[in-house]
């Protein structure tokens, strides 16, 4: 006698808030540790608002210390630095053990290796310092209130991509990413529309022009991965994040700053 297939695991939570703040930030959510974690992967769909939503925070910092009278350099600045307390920097060094790795090693299982190391190496060390300078400039030519949309878009957008590369393969089979396991497409997707809704609401063409440079620039990360790497790790969703968030800025500031 077979016994009775378990139902279906439901698109849309409850616990997809907490699970994905979790994940994805350093703050203190009061939340069921033992209830969030069989959710963590499923929650891919709720991981562009908590992107939103730490990049709304941001954003209105930045446009208040302007208001204070400080430069916009050192305003875009506080922006950065706020996103960064927030998430344990987790993704910025995603990316520099990301570029370590992937151009410094000889072979897969030596680029895998140098991930692993927690020192920083020159090609690890260039990438997050341009990267960062990207993000830092697109921020501070951003008129207005304009920011806190902008980077509200760009955050969530750039989680989106992470959540898509992380149902390549897992590299390594072990590891952060291997843990979480592998997002439901439809979780996938009920992210990305809610962006490119976002982003067409929010910011009109702009919006759309930083979603669509969001994904390309995910995209290229997670085919060069898959060449050198063999699939994603942690590392590698870190930089498909940062890769992301400074193609989405770019965009904007193209079009609005």
């Amino acid at each position: 006698m077979t016994e009775p297939a378990s139902p279906p695991s439901p698109l849309v939570s409850p616990q997809d808030f907490g699970a994905a703040a979790v994940l994805l930030t350093r703050l203190p959510f009061p939340v069921d540790h033992g209830a969030v974690g069989a959710r963590l992967a499923a929650s891919a769909w709720a991981w562009p608002v908590v992107g939103a939503a730490l990049g709304a925070v941001a954003g209105t910092a930045l446009v208040l210390a302007r208001m204070a009278g400080l430069p916009d350099g050192v305003a875009a600045a506080l922006a950065l630095a706020l996103m960064a307390l927030a998430t344990g920097a987790l993704h910025e060094d995603g990316l520099a053990d990301c570029a370590d790795g992937v151009w410094g090693g000889r072979d897969r299982a030596h680029r895998l290796e140098i991930m692993k190391d927690s020192r920083i190496g020159s090609y690890g060390a260039l990438a997050l310092l341009l990267v960062v300078l990207a993000r830092w400039s697109a921020l501070a030519a951003l008129p207005g209130w304009t920011p806190v949309a902008a980077l509200a878009l760009c955050a969530a957008v750039s989680r989106a991509a992470m959540a898509a590369a992380m149902r390549m393969p897992n590299a390594r089979g072990s590891g952060l990413s291997a843990g979480v396991g592998r997002p439901p497409l439809r979780a996938v997707l009920l992210g990305a529309a809610l962006c490119l809704a976002g982003g067409a609401v929010g910011l009109g063409g702009a919006g759309v022009l930083a979603c669509a440079l969001a994904g390309a620039g995910g995209l290229g990360v997670c085919l060069l991965a898959r060449a050198r790497l063999g699939g994603q790790t942690g590392d590698v969703l870190g930089a498909t994040q940062q890769i992301s968030e400074m193609a989405a800025l770019a965009g904007v500031a193209a079009c609005l700053g």
